[in-house]
C-alpha cells in the first residue's frame, strides 16, 4: 500500500521525535533493569522501540470513542521482566510528554499539536493537517 507522501513526511517527522525521545531514554534509564529474555540490547534491533528498555512506539487512531478526536497514540512501555515501580513508570511518562511537548513545535512549527492522556494512552492531537 503506497502513503500520501505527505503522510510519510508527516510520520517520518513524528518517529524521529520518538526515536530521539528514546536514544535519550535509554541513556538516562536503560541500565537500570533487565531486558525481557526475548528483547534485544539497544542499538540491535530493526528500529529504537523494537530493542533496548524502552518501546516508544506510536501509532494513528480516528478516535471514535475518544473525547480528543483522531491522533496518534502511544504508551510507554519497559520491555523487563522486574517489577517496576508505579512511580518510576510515573516519572518517566512526564519526561516524554514534556520531551514532546519541547520537540513537537520544533517539526511541526506552526501546528497547534498537544499531548494529552486518553484513557490509558497518550495523545498527540490538535492540527493534524499535512500541509
Amino acid at each position: 500500500m503506497v502513503k500520501n507522501p505527505l503522510l510519510q513526511k508527516w510520520e517520518d517527522k513524528l518517529q524521529g521525535i520518538f526515536d530521539k525521545i528514546d536514544h535519550r531514554l535509554e541513556e538516562k534509564y536503560g541500565d537500570l533493569f533487565p531486558l525481557s529474555p526475548n528483547r534485544p540490547a539497544r542499538g540491535k534491533g530493526v528500529t529504537p522501540d523494537a530493542d533496548g528498555l524502552f518501546d516508544l512506539g506510536v501509532s494513528f487512531s480516528v478516535g471514535l470513542i475518544s473525547k480528543l478526536g483522531p491522533g496518534y497514540v502511544f504508551r510507554v512501555k519497559l520491555a523487563t521482566p522486574a517489577k517496576v515501580p508505579e512511580q518510576f513508570t510515573e516519572k518517566v511518562e512526564d519526561e516524554v510528554v514534556e520531551m514532546l511537548t519541547d520537540e513537537l513545535p520544533k517539526e511541526f512549527p506552526g501546528k497547534d499539536l498537544k499531548v494529552s492522556r486518553d484513557g490509558k494512552v497518550y495523545k498527540i492531537h490538535g492540527d493534524l493537517d499535512l500541509n
